[in-house]
């Protein structure tokens, strides 16, 4: 289903579109959280560790290919939209094959390299067995993560992003079931949690592939269509490269800040752990704000409507600012209660670290939200480089702060990375917009 965003109410616009994908962001946020709660409540505090001490490991590795695979499939949707069926499935049969050769050489890199990169982010050695268990399944599996986000990059550039939600879901829920049966039947701790992520991704890969089988026709390529085509690649790495390493500047820079952690033991880090989880869940509404307007701007600039740009960003910050400030006071006043979710033991020691946690993300909130909504909203303006630009300023900031924590062993300053980075990007950000909408006011000659 198409959406027209060059005409009606921005705000209600906006929040139509968001919603649904907010939806979409939390029941992919359930894969890494029921993880976390049913380890952490079935196996324990030093489980809940080790799997959180690669977390970081795991946003790098599959934030990457979900960039790239987005990146890789806009060409389709473009093909698509001038009526060019053949070069359409051309371009699939090209992403097709670079995700299968993208996917040999990162599953090889990691899997070779992972014992030694966990060894230089100073895993804890009472935790380090399970990490390295844990966190080479996910690396195994990274053909089923490919498989999905492939899939499902190419059905949205079809204009189709329901049918992958409702396999996401599916998944999700699967997830659950087979953590139950691993962790608590069958005692596997953690690596079991691992399985259950790479089965449970494989199956919404194989349900997508599927679908396009029995209800795509468009989709069903012939043995031309699986040629690969060197300047088809060049477009299409040109844009989904770029796109990738946007995500792994940013996991970059938490796995600076996870070094820094592992100094402290498997306490901080468990708390570490569970007060990211509540966040993520608080935040998904914010990365929903950045896709859709994203897409609002991208379609009003193509209409050349400047000011109706301009008017998305200010319905974008009035319910951005709402949400920041309700979603803080919640995480500062009750925030460390929801860590009861992940927490078995230990209470005493972990619940006020994660108090310290969400009380640091709780207060800033607002910068959180401009660098999701002013990245992806100038990014939908056509400028790529200068948001990466702001990407780059959060690693900075989130770097040098991990450093001096690791300096001080400090786990307040490991908590206050993320918002110190925030604010450097944001304030980088503020410059970019006015830049960028007095240059796209030259180009438009308006």
């Amino acid at each position: 289903m198409r959406t027209d965003m060059t005409v009606g109410k921005p705000m209600k616009i906006i929040l139509n579109f968001m919603i649904p994908v907010f939806i979409g962001n939390v029941f992919q946020q359930l894969y890494s959280m029921v993880d976390t709660i049913i380890v952490g409540k079935f196996v324990g505090t030093k489980a809940l560790a080790a799997v959180g001490s690669t977390g970081t490991i795991t946003f790098l590795i599959i934030g990457f290919l979900l960039g790239l695979t987005t990146g890789i499939t806009v060409l389709t949707s473009q093909k698509l939209g001038a009526g060019k069926m053949q070069e359409m499935r051309q371009t699939v049969g090209n992403a097709a094959i670079i995700s299968i050769v993208v996917s040999i050489i990162l599953t090889a890199m990691s899997m070779l390299g992972m014992h030694s990169l966990l060894k230089f982010m100073n895993t804890p050695d009472d935790i380090f067995g399970e990490a390295y268990q844990y966190i080479m399944i996910i690396c195994g599996g990274i053909f089923a993560q490919v498989l999905y986000n492939l899939l499902a990059s190419i059905l949205r550039a079809l204009g189709n992003s329901k049918t992958p939600l409702y396999f996401l879901i599916i998944a999700a829920l699967l997830n659950i079931v087979l953590d139950l049966v691993f962790i608590v039947v069958f005692h596997m701790g953690a690596p079991g949690a691992a399985w259950a992520t790479v089965i449970s991704q494989g199956v919404s890969g194989v349900l997508c592939l599927l679908y396009i089988i029995r209800a795509v026709p468009e989709l069903h390529l012939t043995r031309d269509d699986w040629r690969f085509r060197k300047n088809l690649a060049f477009n299409q790495i040109r844009v989904g490269i770029p796109m990738g390493l946007q995500y792994s500047i940013t996991a970059i820079g938490t796995m600076m800040v996870q070094t820094s952690l592992n100094i402290l033991g498997s306490y901080p880090i468990a708390a570490f752990t569970a007060g990211s989880k509540i966040e993520n869940i608080f935040t998904q509404a914010f990365v929903a704000i950045g896709t859709a307007m994203s897409t609002f701007n991208a379609q009003n600039i193509g209409a050349r409507k400047l000011e109706r740009v301009r008017q998305g960003f200010r319905a974008a910050d009035m319910i951005g600012v709402v949400y920041a400030a309700a979603a803080g006071l919640v995480l500062i006043f009750w925030g460390k209660y929801f860590c009861y979710l992940f927490i078995s033991d230990s209470f005493d020691t972990v619940l006020p670290m994660v108090d310290t946690y969400v009380k640091c993300v709780g207060m800033f909130l607002v910068p959180l939200y401009v660098v999701n909504c002013y990245r992806n909203g100038i990014q939908g303006m056509g400028y790529g480089v200068l948001p990466m630009m702001s990407g780059v300023a959060e690693l900075l900031g989130r770097g040098v702060t991990a450093v001096i924590a690791s300096g001080r062993k400090s786990y307040f300053l490991s908590c206050m990375a993320s918002p110190i980075a925030w604010v450097v990007a944001t304030v980088l950000l503020i410059f970019m917009y006015f830049f960028v909408m007095k240059d796209m006011k030259k180009k438009l000659c308006l």
